[in-house]
């Protein structure tokens, strides 16, 4: 019996190191061999952490992942000599994370913080009524914060009752130029 058959432990969340920008193709090269090689029991799910983030194009705004973890990708099996073999030998895996050929399992608390990490949209997170502050933009330079009073559909744009001397003004921002205010 080899060393990796005895560290079975049951299912556990693992980390295999790839090459730079093989991620995407390591899930699916494992995906396709899990689904051709029946191993559903022993390999259960392959995740790469991402986040969504703003980047800028000369004067437009795009919505594009990046990985929170570059060359690393989570796998959710048991760990056997076949399925250690199956994902050693998946083009562009150079090897699980831990000392020597020993992969070592993530602990719960572990994994639970790397999905907390996933980020979401900020059109997620902020509601109507909430108190935010305008960080971005032409109002910024001003310190205003706001009552958001509506959330476009789309979720892109959003308006926010300003209190300027003598009345309060609506103001049409995008949700990348607002921050939600905790109190």
């Amino acid at each position: 019996m080899s060393d990796i058959n005895e560290m079975n432990a049951g299912p556990r969340w693992y980390v295999a190191h790839t090459y730079s920008g093989y991620e995407n193709k390591v899930k699916a090269n494992l995906e396709k061999i899990i689904e051709n090689r029946h191993l559903e029991d022993l390999i259960y799910d392959v995740v790469i952490p991402v986040e969504n983030v703003v980047e800028q194009d000369g004067d437009s705004e795009k919505l594009v992942e990046s990985k929170l973890f570059p060359s690393y990708v989570l796998i959710h099996m048991t760990m056997t000599d076949e399925s250690w073999h199956v994902v050693r030998n998946i083009t562009g895996v150079t090897g699980f994370v831990g000392p020597g050929s020993r992969p070592v399992p993530l602990t719960d608390e572990e994994v639970a913080a790397i999905i907390s990490t996933e980020r979401t949209s900020p059109a997620e997170t902020l509601k109507v009524g909430d108190t935010v502050a305008i960080v971005n933009g032409l109002f910024a330079s001003f310190n205003y914060t706001g009552t958001l009073s509506e959330i476009s559909e789309n979720g892109e744009d959003v308006t926010v009752m300003v209190s300027t001397p003598g009345r309060l003004m609506p103001v049409k921002l995008s949700i990348r130029d607002v921050k939600k205010i905790e109190r």
